[in-house]
C-alpha cells in the first residue's frame, strides 16, 4: 500500500476514483491566457509602460472568458516574462513593484541557474495575463449511518502483504464487492474490495470505513513499528533503488541541459553527457549519454579537486576543456560543480556535464581541424577556470578567455549561452542530491555510492572468468596502429590491458589523451556485463591498464588531440572487442564532419554500420549470435543527427538525401550492419572539413566473416566534376556544391554461409 509506506495514518478513496467522468464532478477550472510582445528594460521608468499593455490585456481576456464560459469571480493573473540583457532565457514571474519583479526573478534565476549575473540590466520581452474561472464542486449529500454489522464476504483469497511489524508474508484476505457495501460499513485488513473500477487493498493493520459520504475512508488501526528505510549495510533491493536513483539525477541533469542550451549541436544532435561523482571524484552513476564522455569525466573532477583543494566554496562552479588536464579534446567544455551539505566545509560531492560545443576556436570553423599538429591550432584551452565564484557568474573573464589565444573562439556568445545551460544542468543535479540526502541520510547516500560501485565491481570480475586471453592489431588509415593484449587473471577474476606495440606519438591529430583511452576500456568492459547497472568507476577496479608513455594513447603536450576522442577512441574499442574475440569491428569512425564560416558553425557525426558478433555463455561456449546494426552512431559516440528541418532553418544548406549504403555490411554467419550515404548541398559559401577514418581500412570482420566497405568522401561540384577526398580533408564549399559521405558498413561473424 502506498500510504504505508508514506507512513500515512488516513487515506480517502473517492467512489468514483479512476473514472474520467463529468458526473457528480462538477465543472472544471476553465482559463485563457493573452500575451503581448514587448521589449523594454526593466527601470522606475519602465513600469508605466508595462502597466498600459497588462491593463489591455486584462480586459481582453476577462471579455473573452465571460463569453465562453459561465460563472461568476473570474480571477486575473498578470505575469511578466523577465531575462538578462544580452542572454535568451526568460522567466515569467509576477506582476509588481519593479523591487517585487527584481526579487521574483532573482529567486527563480538562481534556482535554475545556481548563479546571478551581476551588473546586468533586466529586459522585459513580453507581458501575459491569465483569466480564470474556478469550477464548481458537486454537492455531496450525507447520508444516514447504518448500525455496524458482519459484512458479507465473496470469498478468502491468499494475499501478500507487510504487517505492522513491517515483515512481508502472505495472508488470508477476504474478498468484498463495493456492491454489497452499505453506509457505516467497516472492514479489517487483510481485505480485498473490489468494484467495477477500481480495486482497494486493506493491508493488515488498517481498517476500511464507508463514510456517510459513501467514501472508503482507510484508517490505520495498529501503530507501525518506528524501522530506519535504509542502512548503511547493503541490502539487494535498495541497492537497485539507489541504482536508479542516481541514474535519474544524471538524466534529469540532461533534460535540462537539453531544454536550455542554445546551439545545435547541444540542444538537437544530444552531444552532451551528465554524470554525478562522490567527494573523491570518482564516478558513480551517469544518464545513458556518450560513453567517451563519460569515462574521462572523472579525471577532469580529480584535476579541479587538486587544483583547489582547500580554495573551493559555496557556490563556486569550475570549467576546462584541456585534454591534458582531464580533458578529451578542446570541443567538450565540462562544468564542474561542487555539492556542500548544509554547514559543510567541503563538497561531499560533485556534479558534472559535458557538452561539445559548435565551435571553440582553431584553424577552422567548428574546431575540428583537419590538419593540426599542434593543441594550440585546435581552439582555446580552458584550464581550471572558475567560471562562477561564490554564486557571481564571472562572464566578462569567460569572455576575455573565449578571445584569447592565436585561434579564439568565433562565436562566444553561444558558448557563454551553452556554458550557462551547464550550469542550470549542474544546479538540477544539486537540487536532487540534496533532496536524496534529506530524504534517506547522508551516511546511507555515501554507502550506497560505495556499494554501487562494489556491485559494478563483482559485476565486471563475473564477466573476466569467461574471458580468454587474446591480442589484437588494428591499423589506421593514416599508418598508425593500435595494439592490444588482454590478458586474462581468472583465479583473481582480474585482467590485465597492455597496449604495448602501439604506435608513437603522432605529428597528425589522432593522439588520444589517457582519459579517452580509459573511457574505452571502461565501455568495452561494462558492455560485456548483461545486469542493469550504472556505468561507474567501480568497472575499471579489477583492470590493469597499461599505457606506455609517449605512444599515441598517452601524448605529451603539445601534442594535437582533436581526432583521438572520437576517430581514435573507436579504434580502441573496436581493437579491444578483436582482442576478446566477441564481435567483429564497427565502423572504425565517428564521421566528423564540420562545416562553416565567421557567421556560422556545425558540427555533426555521422552514422554507420555496427559489426556482428558472438553471444557467450557462462562455460564461455558460443550459444548464438547477432547482426549488426545499419546506419548507427557506434560505440563511444551516443549522439544523435539533427533533424533536417532544424538544421535547414538554422544554416545555409539542404539535406539533399540520407539514405542506407546498400551491400556494405560484412558477410558472414551473421552480417554486419550497413553504412550509409548522406548528401548536404551548401546553398553559401563556406568552409566544410571531414576528419574521419575507415577509408582504406575498412571494418574487420571476426571469426570467418567478411570485413565491411570502407568509407568515401566526395564532393561533387556545381559544374559536374567530382573530388575525392582522403580520410581527412578540407574544401571550399560554392553555392549548390554537395559534399557526399558514404559511412563504413560493419564487420561479419563466421563463415558466410553458402
Amino acid at each position: 500500500m502506498v500510504a504505508d509506506a508514506l507512513g500515512m495514518k488516513q487515506v480517502y478513496v473517492h467512489p468514483l476514483a479512476g473514472v474520467l467522468s463529468a458526473y457528480g464532478m462538477g465543472l472544471a477550472d476553465q482559463s485563457l491566457i493573452r500575451e503581448q510582445a514587448v521589449e523594454l528594460r526593466l527601470t522606475p521608468e519602465a513600469m508605466p509602460a508595462l502597466l498600459a499593455p497588462l491593463q489591455s490585456l486584462s480586459n481582453a481576456a476577462r471579455t473573452a472568458l465571460s463569453q465562453q464560459a459561465w460563472g461568476d469571480g473570474i480571477e486575473l493573473h498578470e505575469r511578466v516574462h523577465v531575462r538578462y540583457e544580452g542572454s535568451d532565457s526568460a522567466l515569467v514571474v509576477s506582476m509588481g513593484s519593479l523591487a517585487e519583479i527584481t526579487a521574483r526573478f532573482e529567486q527563480a534565476y538562481r534556482q535554475r541557474f545556481a548563479f546571478l549575473m551581476t551588473g546586468k540590466s533586466l529586459m522585459v520581452e513580453a507581458v501575459s495575463v491569465e483569466a480564470l474561472i474556478k469550477g464548481d464542486a458537486s454537492v455531496e449529500v450525507p447520508q444516514a449511518v447504518n448500525p455496524l454489522r458482519e459484512v458479507p464476504k465473496r470469498a478468502t483469497v491468499r494475499m501478500y502483504a507487510a504487517g505492522s511489524d513491517g515483515e512481508s508474508r502472505w495472508w488470508d484476505a477476504s474478498l468484498f464487492v463495493r456492491e454489497d457495501l452499505r453506509i457505516g460499513d467497516r472492514i479489517a485488513g487483510p481485505a480485498i474490495i473490489a468494484e467495477k473500477n477500481a480495486t482497494t487493498v486493506v493491508e493488515p493493520g488498517w481498517q476500511a470505513q464507508v463514510t456517510a459520504l459513501d467514501h472508503l475512508l482507510l484508517n490505520r488501526v495498529q501503530e507501525r513499528q518506528a524501522k530506519h528505510a535504509a542502512g548503511t549495510s547493503v541490502d539487494p533491493v535498495l541497492l537497485e533503488v539507489f541504482n536508479n536513483l542516481f541514474m535519474n539525477i544524471a538524466e534529469q541533469m540532461g533534460l535540462q541541459l537539453q531544454n536550455t542550451a542554445y546551439s545545435v549541436n547541444i540542444k538537437e544532435r544530444l552531444d552532451f553527457s551528465c554524470a554525478l561523482f562522490n567527494a573523491q571524484g570518482h564516478l558513480i552513476a551517469n544518464a545513458p549519454h556518450m560513453p567517451v564522455h563519460l569515462g574521462s569525466m572523472g579525471e577532469s573532477i580529480k584535476t579541479v579537486i587538486r587544483e583547489n583543494a582547500g580554495k573551493m566554496r559555496r557556490g563556486d562552479v569550475f570549467v576546462l576543456n584541456d585534454p591534458y588536464h582531464g580533458g578529451t579534446h578542446l570541443p567538450d567544455v565540462t562544468v564542474i560543480t561542487p555539492v556542500f551539505l548544509e554547514g559543510a566545509s567541503q563538497p561531499e560531492f560533485y556534479v558534472g556535464s559535458r557538452g561539445h560545443h559548435a565551435d571553440i576556436g582553431g584553424t577552422t570553423p567548428g574546431s575540428m581541424p583537419p590538419f593540426s599538429t599542434t593543441i594550440q591550432e585546435e581552439g582555446v584551452q580552458i584550464n581550471n577556470f572558475k567560471l562562477v565564484s561564490e554564486g557571481v557568474l564571472q562572464e566578462q573573464g569567460m569572455l576575455d578567455l573565449l578571445a584569447s589565444g592565436p585561434y579564439p573562439s568565433r562565436n562566444p556568445t553561444q558558448n557563454m549561452a551553452d556554458l550557462r545551460a551547464q550550469l542550470a544542468a549542474n544546479e538540477k543535479g544539486v537540487q536532487e542530491l540534496h533532496h536524496m540526502v534529506a530524504e534517506f541520510g547522508l551516511d546511507v547516500v555515501q554507502a550506497y555510492m560505495r556499494h554501487v560501485q562494489d556491485n559494478a565491481e563483482e559485476s565486471v570480475r563475473r564477466v573476466i572468468t569467461r574471458l580468454k586471453n587474446g591480442s589484437f592489431t588494428l591499423p589506421l588509415d593514416n599508418g598508425a596502429q593500435i595494439q592490444v593484449a588482454v590478458r586474462v587473471d581468472a583465479k583473481n577474476r582480474s585482467a590485465e590491458i597492455d597496449f604495448t606495440g602501439t604506435s608513437s606519438q603522432q605529428t597528425n591529430n589522432f593522439n588520444a589523451p589517457t582519459a579517452v583511452c580509459m573511457a574505452a576500456v571502461l565501455y568495452v568492459f561494462r558492455s560485456l556485463v548483461n545486469d542493469d547497472i550504472p556505468l561507474n568507476a567501480g568497472c575499471l577496479k579489477p583492470l590493469k591498464v597499461i599505457i606506455p608513455e609517449g605512444c599515441m594513447l598517452n601524448p605529451n603536450f603539445p601534442a594535437s588531440v582533436v581526432a583521438g576522442n572520437v576517430e581514435t577512441s573507436s579504434c580502441i574499442t573496436n581493437a579491444l572487442f578483436g582482442a576478446l574475440g566477441v564481435m567483429a569491428g564497427s565502423q572504425p569512425t565517428m564521421n566528423n564532419f564540420t562545416f562553416g564560416n565567421a557567421k556560422y558553425q556545425y558540427y555533426e557525426t555521422i552514422s554507420g554500420g555496427s559489426g556482428a558478433g558472438a553471444l557467450v555463455d557462462e562455460a564461455g561456449r558460443i550459444t548464438s549470435g547477432f547482426n549488426g546494426t545499419s546506419v548507427v552512431q557506434t560505440h563511444m559516440t551516443n549522439s544523435r543527427l539533427t533533424d533536417p528541418e532544424i538544421l535547414e532553418f538554422r544554416f545555409p544548406v539542404r539535406l539533399e538525401s540520407y539514405a542506407m549504403r546498400e551491400g556494405s555490411g560484412g558477410k558472414g554467419q551473421w552480417h554486419g550492419g550497413m553504412g550509409g550515404v548522406r548528401r548536404i548541398r551548401f546553398l553559401e559559401p563556406m568552409t566544410a572539413s571531414i576528419l574521419s577514418n575507415g577509408r582504406v581500412h575498412s571494418a574487420f570482420g571476426m571469426a570467418g566473416g567478411e570485413p565491411g566497405a570502407p568509407g568515401i568522401n566526395q564532393v561533387q561540384r556545381v559544374d559536374g566534376r567530382v573530388e575525392v577526398l582522403k580520410h581527412i580533408g578540407q574544401v571550399e564549399m560554392a553555392p549548390g556544391d554537395v559534399f557526399e559521405i558514404h559511412t563504413p558498413g560493419g564487420g561479419g561473424y563466421g563463415k558466410p554461409q553458402a
